[in-house]
């Protein structure tokens, strides 16, 4: 396993990013196909043995019940002052006015019951879900300052939003000597690569890390274009990102198939290969559900692929609809 520093801090990642919102209470989530406790704990494990030290989870994932598997798991299998644990706020987690967002009143309520459901005295990444519209950014900059001086958390990190909020956020913290965000959770793979245009060179730009989510668009770029799986049949989430575009992403997947063929190794291979190769990208954040899946993504670290395969692969990309952000 290779590891490097999250963006200009001295904490050192995995270069990937075992993502958890594949284990929990299947009944408790819009996603019928995660994983329960029993069987999540082996993939967790095997990541731990890999090298893998990052895991990205939240509050929202199948209702909380993800923070207690990985929480539970952690704590069973690793040494806590090794682990680089991350979980997110913002979505819905009960009814009523304040079930939701980043207003003060809901970041100091969430990041407790994270702590409690992941059987810890802090997170090392605190990451804000998404942009919340209806709360000064400033309000909500100065609350998750306020978790990291109670030491609830140890750095801040931001996840899909547009350029300019993001900047904003950045802005707004340096200017009231508040904790900056140290790491940018994105939407970024070989089928949605809007990110290239303004957030990649910001986040180089203020040496922010980047961490993808979806690097394999929910398992698109790794099978036969017509080939179904019980994930693809019921991740409605997944349908609404890519089924728009499906046309145009159809080649781009005919051509990670022609070089994985080629090289004989399987497609999540190049498809990971290629985003490990991305300058700005730190560790993309991989979903395992079989054990194959950490293999092949590990697998991914040796790969090279030269100039013209990265040209093949990026070539037939077209314009996507803005996703992730809104």
């Amino acid at each position: 396993m290779e590891y490097v520093k999250l963006g200009n801090t001295g904490l050192d990642v995995s270069r990937l990013c075992l993502g958890c919102m594949g284990f929990g209470v299947a009944e408790r989530w819009i996603h019928p196909w995660v994983l329960d406790e029993e069987h999540s704990r082996p993939i967790i494990k095997k990541a731990l043995e890999l090298g893998i030290n990052f895991f990205d989870t939240a509050n929202v994932y199948s209702d909380g019940t993800s923070e207690e598997i990985v929480g539970r798991a952690l704590k069973d299998y690793a040494n806590r002052d090794e682990i680089v644990l991350a979980t997110k706020v913002h979505f819905r987690m009960h009814q009523g006015p304040n079930g939701a967002g980043l207003s003060r009143k809901a970041i100091m309520s969430e990041i407790d019951k994270s702590l409690k459901r992941l059987g810890t005295d802090y997170v090392d990444l605190y990451q804000i879900h998404r942009f919340d519209y209806n709360t000064p950014i400033e309000e909500t900059m100065e609350a998750l300052h306020d978790v990291v001086k109670a030491g609830k958390a140890r750095y801040i990190g931001a996840s899909a939003m547009y350029a300019w909020q993001f900047l904003k956020a950045l802005h707004v913290a340096e200017k009231n000597g508040w904790t900056r965000f140290v790491s940018m959770q994105n939407h970024l793979n070989l089928l949605y690569r809007e990110e290239e245009r303004e957030m990649l060179p910001l986040c180089k730009e203020e040496k922010i890390g980047v961490i993808p989510y979806s690097p394999l668009a929910s398992g698109r770029l790794t099978r036969d274009w017509a080939e179904k799986t019980h994930r693809s049949e019921t991740d409605h989430v997944q349908k609404s990102k890519y089924d728009a575009t499906a046309n145009s992403d159809r080649l781009v997947v005919e051509r990670v198939a022609a070089i994985a063929e080629n090289r004989g190794v399987p497609r999540v291979q190049i498809a990971l290969a290629w985003l490990l190769q991305k300058e700005q990208v730190t560790a993309p954040i991989i979903g395992a559900t079989k054990m194959s899946h950490l293999d092949d993504a590990v697998a991914a670290l040796s790969i090279t692929l030269t100039p013209e395969e990265m040209t093949s692969l990026e070539e037939p990309y077209v314009p996507h609809p803005v996703i992730g952000a809104v």
